[in-house]
Order: structure tokens, then sequence, then C-alpha cells
């Protein structure tokens, strides 16, 4: 018999909208993006530390002992799906709701149970399309820590918990200050647009007075360079050290974007500069550039 105990845990749950109606219309078809979508989910969640749990039907669950994570995981699986779709007719889209919780559960075997995974569920199907829906407890310990923004949905009914829970819609790329619940009415979900997730790339504020100090430095650097001008421009290794810098920093917290295989592409930029300042007739970063190449494909066809 499964020894039972207890633990603080994330919750993450995932469905798919309107999945009786895409069965309905192709059900081999579905089946076999299910799979591939989950495969993907299953790669994300594992990256970011989570653990898969259980799947059900078209239901996921897993938890994670970072609740930062989890919400990560959550953002880039919804980016991710979001590019899947994108090739994708409009009636043949799979669209995942996700609902995330931070709860006491019990746990048995592999499985677990209890308020806090009923409360994740509630939360999920209270998320739009392509959406993801959080509890309070979640967004008290992320606000400040993930570049999304948020808005307060009010209090959630759950079966079997006497108050409210009080839930928030993620809104990829929104980022910035929150008001607290009172100051905020209810309001239903609003969808993961194209739009927002193109805001992702948006630095936050305290990247945008991180990118003006390397900003500032490079410029000095470059006139204390003309000023004591010698013929030779030695400030170009500095600045294009602190642009490689600023590009690994904003690809940190980006979410259009694989972050790993942006990053091939920044340090590969990085070693081309390299090689062009210090040109003498041969281009020798193809070959690191071919390395770092095959390391970004093989992460993309990882993740496929």
């Amino acid at each position: 018999m499964s020894e039972t105990r207890r633990k603080l845990t994330t919750i993450f749950c995932a469905d798919v909208q309107d999945y009786t109606r895409l069965m309905g219309a192709d059900e081999e078809g579905t089946l076999a993006t299910l799979k591939r979508c989950r495969e993907a989910m299953g790669h994300l969640i594992e990256s970011h530390g989570g653990r898969v749990v259980n799947t059900w039907g078209d239901g996921l669950i897993a938890d994670f002992p970072s609740v930062v994570e989890a919400v990560r995981a959550a953002v880039d699986t919804q980016n991710e799906l979001a590019g899947f779709n994108a090739r994708r007719p409009s009636d043949g889209r799979m669209l995942f709701r996700i609902g995330i919780n931070l709860g006491d559960v019990i746990v048995e075997g592999d499985d677990i149970y209890g308020d806090g995974v009923n409360i994740a569920a509630r939360l999920q199907t209270s998320a739009a399309p392509g959406g993801i829906v959080i509890s309070s407890t979640v967004y008290d310990q992320v606000r400040n820590k993930v570049a999304v923004g948020f808005e307060f949905l009010g209090p959630l009914i759950v079966k079997n918990v006497e108050e409210g829970v009080p839930s928030y819609a993620v809104r990829i790329g929104g980022g910035g200050e929150e008001a607290a619940p009172a100051e905020r009415p209810a309001a239903r979900p609003q969808p993961v647009a194209a739009a927002a997730v193109a805001d992702a790339a948006r630095p936050v504020p305290g990247k945008r007075r991180l990118f003006a100090v390397l900003g500032v430095i490079a410029a000095v650097l470059i006139g204390i360079n003309l000023l004591s001008w010698q013929g030779v421009f030695w400030a170009r290794f500095p600045v294009l050290v602190l642009a490689v810098v600023a590009a690994l920093v904003w690809n940190r917290e980006q979410s259009r974007f694989d972050r790993k295989i942006a990053a091939f592409a920044i340090v590969a930029l990085g070693i081309v500069g390299i090689n062009l300042f210090t040109w003498e007739g041969r281009f020798w970063a193809v070959w690191p550039m071919l390395g770092l190449a095959a390391a970004a494909g093989l992460r993309w066809s990882l993740r496929r």
C-alpha cells in the first residue's frame, strides 16, 4: 500500500478547449495533435523542473517545487502552442487552458489529491483558450519575478472551499505593477492574443534601466577613444561585449522565441563581430557558428 503524506507544491492543470468538437470532426487527427502537444508540454514542464503527475482524456496535471518555474513553464507552453496553431486552420487549432495554484496536497504514490488540486482545476476551466489563470497564492510569489502582466478576476467559487479564491489572468508580455485586488473589478479572463505574445519582447522597467546604463558606458568608451585618438578604434571590442551582454539580458526574460536558441544566435553574432573586427582575410567564425547552429537545430528538433 502506498504511503500517504502531505506536501506544499505548485499544481499545474491544463486541458483542451472544445475537445469534444475536435474529436467529432477528426478523431484520429485530433488524437495525433493532442499527443504532439502533450509531448511538447511535457518537455517544457521537465525543463522547468516540474513533473507530469497524470494525464486523462484531454487533461494534464503536473506539479513544480518552484512557483516561478511553474508560471514560466505555462507561458512557454502557450507560446510554443501558439506557434504550432498559427500553421493550422482556425477550426482545427488545439487551444489549451492552464490553471496554476500553490497549495497543500495529499501525496499517495505518484498521485496528488486535495483542495489544492481542485482549485487548480477550477482555475483552468476559468481560463480563456490559450490563456493562463493563477490563484492569489501564486500571484503573491511571482508578481515581481516573471515578465508578464496580471489582470485581477475576482474570487472564484470552488467546491468544498468556503471562501472564493482570488484569481488573476496572466497577460503575456504585460509586465508592470498591478493594483490591489480591492481596486480591480472582476472581469473575464482575456485570451492570449498574438499582439500580447509579440509584446513579450519588450523590456520591463528594470531592464530598461540596465540597458540605459550599458548604453551610457558604451558612449563614454567611444568618447574616450575619440578624445585620445591614436589611429586605433579600440572601443569597438568593449562595445561589442556590452551589446552581447545586453542581448543576453533581454533574452533571459523574453517569451517570444526559444531562449536557448536565441542565446546561440546572440553568441554567434558576437563571434562574427570579433572576426570582422580582427579581419585578416579569413572568415574563421564559420566553424564556431556551425557548432552553434548544430546545437540550436538539436534543441529545436527535441522540442518538436
